[in-house]
């Protein structure tokens, strides 16, 4: 029952992701009472809905790793090093380049708030959605789940590297803001929303007996596809509550723009690396996602937790989340391994 509900959910999920940003503009109050932190008497414990939501998808996305398939990838890994050294490589040309671009407009701050929210963006380890998109392209899943959890696993380092490294670009303000984020990121965020969980799902894979990790599967993936569908709207309701009320169309043009931008040239940057590095098409598909799909959740959850009277740099993020699968579902149609004679 679990496994059809979970195929159900997947093959609606596109539909599903729209609907949540569609019921965040209608009716965000419950997603905004969400995003609020709320004690758990008589504990002294507070719960944080988004963070959780995030590691359950996390976790989900460990405990279904084929970590027998990794071994393939380990032995030949120039697709895993290039996908890695790509991670980092594109957000210092891309983000620069944006910057250059907003500098021109007439925006006071030269675009800072869309900026920051890009940069949080692409300093996030590579989405796990990324492996599904994979699968349905027929891509090369070892190496895609290579790229997963080696990016989500170095995220602790990496994450407060980038956010560093591209907080110059700021005005002064904004740059404040990415270096408390960054603290916050270098501070735990990474490690106990991000890493552990992941962590924690690829040990369950490793330790425990086939059957009941098919038990546990069957249970937890549907729950994490809800789980991520809630995080959508939880998000979506910050970002989108007040546009009804007070709407801000040239902001909501200007974050889709830059989404748009940071999006495109991302993937690009990674289809011409997979071109000059002259990888099979299933792995020049896996490299290319990997490059452009960034877990804009998990940013999301960042902004919401250290940034809680920022709402509107959601907007770009959001805008992201969209556009990468939108991309997504073009490359894996036009990347596709074309079937074998006689199959």
């Amino acid at each position: 029952m679990h496994t059809r509900a979970a195929s159900w959910l997947r093959h609606r999920l596109g539909r599903a992701v729209v609907l949540s940003y569609a019921l965040a503009l209608i009716l965000p109050a419950p997603g905004l009472w969400l995003r609020r932190p709320h004690p758990l008497p008589p504990s002294h414990l507070t719960l944080h809905t988004a963070p959780l939501l995030l590691s359950l998808v996390l976790f989900s996305a460990g405990l279904q790793v084929p970590v027998r398939a990794l071994g393939t990838l380990l032995r030949h890994p120039k697709a895993l090093l290039a996908g890695l050294a790509l991670h980092l490589a594109i957000p210092l040309t891309v983000v620069p380049f944006v910057a250059f671009l907003l500098r021109r407009t007439p925006d006071t701050d030269g675009g800072s708030g869309l900026l920051t929210a890009m940069i949080l963006v692409v300093a996030m380890p590579v989405a796990a959605g990324a492996t599904v998109w994979t699968d349905k392209g027929a891509g090369d899943q070892p190496t895609m789940v290579g790229l997963v959890l080696a990016s989500t696993l170095l995220s602790p380092l990496t994450t407060p590297v980038l956010l560093a490294t591209l907080s110059p670009l700021l005005s002064s303000g904004y740059a404040h803001t990415l270096a408390a984020t960054g603290r916050l990121a270098q501070g735990g965020f990474a490690l106990t929303a991000v890493v552990l969980p992941c962590a924690a799902g690829l040990l369950g894979t490793l330790v425990l007996p086939a059957r009941r990790l098919g038990r546990l599967v069957t249970t937890v993936a549907p729950s994490a596809m809800a789980g991520s569908l809630v995080l959508t709207y939880v998000n979506a309701s910050g970002a989108l509550g007040s546009v009804l009320t007070r709407p801000r169309p040239l902001l909501f043009a200007a974050a889709l723009s830059v989404a748009a931008l940071v999006c495109l040239l991302s993937f690009v940057l990674g289809r011409v690396a997979a071109h000059l590095l002259r990888l099979e098409a299933a792995t020049a598909s896996s490299l290319t996602l990997a490059c452009g799909m960034n877990n804009s959740s998990a940013s999301a959850v960042l902004i919401t937790a250290s940034l809680p009277d920022k709402p509107h740099l959601l907007l770009p993020v959001l805008a992201y989340g969209l556009l990468q699968k939108t991309a997504a579902n073009r490359i894996v149609t036009r990347l596709r391994p074309a079937p074998t004679p006689g199959t």
